[in-house]
């Protein structure tokens, strides 16, 4: 709905905007999502769809409504942020090391190879990208989360290192 606020578009029109925004992050954007993406927004009242005149008859043109336009206002002035929920990684680990089903460390050293490689792959689309870019800027958020999730790992194998003994 964001990339409406500025002026009315089609649906491609709307895709590609998003994928110049996202740059390597938005390539696998899938088409079909963002057309049933608008039509359910149609749906709900927030855009509104007005077929193109002359030879491209088929062809919709999107716009917000003003309820559409009060929504998107009141997104941007949310402040929000992912809630810090456990991750499948993180029961994991509490339930190999409870059960005794595995090494803890393995298992850390698993995951750590998994985000050295995600890393590696979020460097090197960063450094891709130009610096004043969007797509950069968002690259640049994962790479830190990416970093910051290692530094937990090496905070939990600190905790099994010294309990290897205990086993």
């Amino acid at each position: 709905m964001a990339l409406l606020a500025k002026e009315p578009a089609h649906g491609y029109q709307l895709r590609a905007r998003l994928r110049a925004a996202l740059g390597p992050l938005g390539a696998e954007l899938n088409a079909g999502q963002v057309y049933v993406t608008l039509a359910r927004l149609e749906k709900a009242g927030l855009v509104s769809a007005e077929r193109s005149a002359g030879p491209d008859r088929d062809r919709k043109t999107y716009a917000l409504t003003p309820a559409g336009q009060h929504r998107v206002a009141e997104w941007v002035g949310e402040v929000s942020w992912p809630k810090p929920d456990l991750a499948e990684f993180h029961l994991k680990l509490v339930a190999v090391a409870a059960g005794r089903l595995a090494d803890p460390i393995a298992v850390i050293d698993a995951q750590r190879r998994e985000l050295l490689r995600r890393l590696r792959d979020a460097q090197r689309a960063a450094l891709a990208e130009p610096d004043d870019s969007m797509a950069a800027l968002l690259l640049e958020g994962i790479v830190l989360r990416l970093q910051a999730d290692l530094r937990w790992l090496e905070t939990c194998e600190k905790t099994w290192v010294p309990r290897r003994g205990d086993a």
